[in-house]
């Protein structure tokens, strides 16, 4: 049992880590939001509704100033408030914000939303293990190679997901009779949107994937359609 203690130990922190944090995440969620109830949006939602064939979608407003859209690990799907105050001003269109929450809906209908969550706790779990591991061999940095192992890993997966989520975004919005054009016009707007600067990491250090490449997915989907 003994011998067994360096690989449950960190597998019981990681399953500790999970709960908490899914706890943590959906109180903070609960506190700062409330369903977003806007007359000027609410034609783009009941369109995605039809194409998903429910009877709504609802969409909780998160208040927050950063722009972002997510997925909580229940499900719900959140806008930021910075990301609705730019739909206010008419920066985003209407169907610029919707194809965000499409993209949020593909993460909860591919299950990427609850599962990072568990990746979240495994990989802190990994990062625990490898680092004992590595630093009986390599003692100075082995718990840096552990991290880093682990984050490449997490950016990886991260990115994955993304194109997923990108693709099911795309074909819903296709669906909805919005196409796939304001998906792309919002990638074209991110990095201002979101006060991105240069300098950033390499993309295979990001998590998710660089712009000009899920808008050249996105491209090849449609036309991979329209071929069809």
């Amino acid at each position: 049992m003994l011998k067994l203690l360096p690989i449950l130990l960190p597998l019981i922190y990681g399953y500790i880590i999970y709960r908490f944090s899914v706890r943590n995440t959906l109180k903070e969620l609960d506190a700062k939001s409330t369903e977003l109830a806007d007359p000027a949006f609410q034609p783009v939602l009941e369109r995605l509704a039809a194409a998903l064939g429910i009877p709504r979608v609802r969409v909780h407003l998160y208040e927050i100033e950063p722009v972002n859209g997510l997925a909580a690990p229940d499900g719900r799907i959140f806008i930021t408030r910075g990301f609705y105050d730019k739909f206010r001003s008419n920066e985003v269109s209407a169907e610029e914000l919707a194809s965000v929450i499409a993209h949020e809906l593909g993460h909860v209908a591919l299950g990427h939303s609850r599962r990072r969550m568990i990746d979240f706790s495994g990989q802190n779990a990994m990062r625990m293990a490898l680092g004992a591991v590595l630093s009986r061999f390599i003692p100075v940095i082995g718990f840096w190679l552990a991290n880093f192992a682990t984050s490449l890993l997490a950016a990886r997966l991260s990115r994955s997901d993304e194109y997923e989520a990108d693709e099911y975004a795309a074909a819903l919005m296709t669906k909805a009779g919005f196409g796939v054009t304001p998906q792309i016009e919002l990638f074209h707007k991110l990095e201002t949107l979101t006060g991105a600067v240069a300098g950033r990491p390499p993309a295979w250090l990001l998590s998710h994937p660089k712009t000009e490449e899920r808008i050249a997915a996105i491209r090849a989907l449609e036309s991979r359609w329209q071929d069809a």
